[in-house]
């Protein structure tokens, strides 16, 4: 089987790694930019986390978007503009922040977090270095109400895998002494052992490198134009410079640029951008860094180190099609949310060691991704991963490259498949 993939993010580069593990000796990933991992897994948050695989549409979520229409500090955005493009996707985001579906799709996400995460050894011991730190994290609350609440959601998901301990302040201060100055304002906080930190793009450098070495042709700055069809199944595929491509199967792999190289052959993927930011700080020698990553689930961010010297806060989700413009109001917003959570390290990092960054996560209205064969033959699918990008990418190339090869897959496949929306 000869196959092309089309995006060399976290999702394509692991994609092939796991076909090409599973005997597929003729792979090859076609990326638009100069290299790998320069786009949604550049500056991600940093954070392997399957204590936190929530979709974003939450019970409630349709007002508090409503609410927040123009609020520049607002954890999820709208922006009026953006609205023609989100109607039917709206309306079945809207649909699936019901309790139930909530509940399922949460642990349709749990149950691949916990798959991918299990992979990653392996690719440690491959050679992949992305500066690894099994050291989990910390989920802080501030206020009482909010810490019961997160611990009842927490042990309801306990029989699917979902691991957390439940801290006090002392304890959260203890394991990171950097929390001093705040904590006097919060309530306790949720200790998720399962979760990892290390670097997203280093784990795409190492892993395009192992996949060179394995024979697997990465080609750059090879914008993909269109998918080549004959008699209703693909047969490869057209680049920017009109060179056409032959392949048994197509993986298309390019976030949220996906759907548009899918609608021609009459396929309307439910995939749509979530501006995301994140600003990473390199302070100085004389400012400890925090040793431990962290969420806030009051302020909406994660505040994880990065490698021996970096810290990076991200988040916020911004509904605006597909402008990539930084926004300075929601950087400002990044820094006043940092100032909570550790105001030493904002204020003794001048701006010019700070690094702001925007990326559009591939959202699926039900939050979960769409991993697997399309009903057009020779097509599939591996995007949509929103915020779990990092999270679920192993776990995900795996299922797919199973589910190619006719492997019998170590997870159960159907939440994930694309024919849950018709495609």
């Amino acid at each position: 089987m000869k196959v092309a993939i089309v995006g060399a993010g976290l999702a394509g580069l692991s994609a092939a790694y796991a076909l090409r593990e599973r005997g597929v000796s003729d792979v090859s990933v076609f990326e638009r930019r100069e290299g790998p991992g320069l786009e949604t897994s550049y500056a991600n948050g940093a954070l392997l986390h399957p204590s936190l695989v929530e979709p974003w549409n939450s019970p409630g979520v349709f007002g508090e978007l409503l609410r927040n229409l123009g609020n520049e500090d607002a954890p999820a955005l709208l922006r009026p503009h953006a609205l023609p493009s989100l109607l039917g996707w709206g309306l079945r985001f809207v649909r699936e922040s019901a309790r139930a579906r909530y509940l399922a799709n949460t642990l349709a996400n749990l149950a691949l977090a916990r798959y991918s995460v299990a992979q990653m050894p392996a690719l440690r011991a491959a050679g992949v270095d992305y500066s690894h730190h099994a050291t989990g994290s910390l989920m802080l609350l501030r206020d009482g109400a909010s810490l019961q609440a997160a611990q009842d959601w927490a042990r309801a998901l306990a029989p699917a895998g979902r691991r957390f301990e439940r801290w006090s302040v002392e304890q959260a201060v203890a394991l990171e002494p950097a929390l001093a100055p705040v904590a006097g304002d919060l309530a306790g906080a949720l200790f998720n052992p399962e979760d990892e930190r290390g670097d997203a793009y280093g784990f795409c450098l190492g892993l395009a490198r192992l996949l060179t070495q394995g024979g697997v042709a990465l080609h750059y700055g090879c914008d993909v134009r269109e998918l080549r069809w004959r008699q209703g199944c693909v047969t490869g595929l057209i680049d920017g410079q009109g060179r056409s491509h032959d392949c048994d199967a197509v993986v298309l792999a390019a976030a949220s640029h996906s759907p548009a190289l899918a609608r021609p052959l009459g396929l309307r993927l439910p995939v749509r951008p979530a501006k995301g930011y994140s600003l990473t700080l390199k302070p100085p020698p004389t400012t400890p860094l925090p040793r431990i990553a962290l969420g806030d689930a009051t302020l909406h961010v994660a505040v994880v180190p990065v490698g021996e010297d970096r810290l990076r806060i991200a988040g916020t989700a911004e509904f605006t099609g597909h402008d990539l413009s930084l926004n300075p109001a929601r950087i400002d917003n990044l820094k006043r949310l940092l100032a909570r959570i550790y105001p030493e390290v904002l204020r003794n990092t001048p701006e010019s060691a700070m690094t702001p960054w925007t990326g559009l996560r591939p959202m699926v209205p039900d939050g979960v991704p769409l991993i697997g064969p399309t009903r057009v033959p020779g097509l599939y699918l591996n995007t949509g991963h929103g915020h779990l990008g990092w999270t679920q990418a192993t776990g995900s190339g795996c299922l797919l490259a199973d589910l190619m090869t006719g492997k019998e897959p170590q997870i159960e496949p159907t939440r994930y498949a694309p024919a849950r929306f018709r495609l």
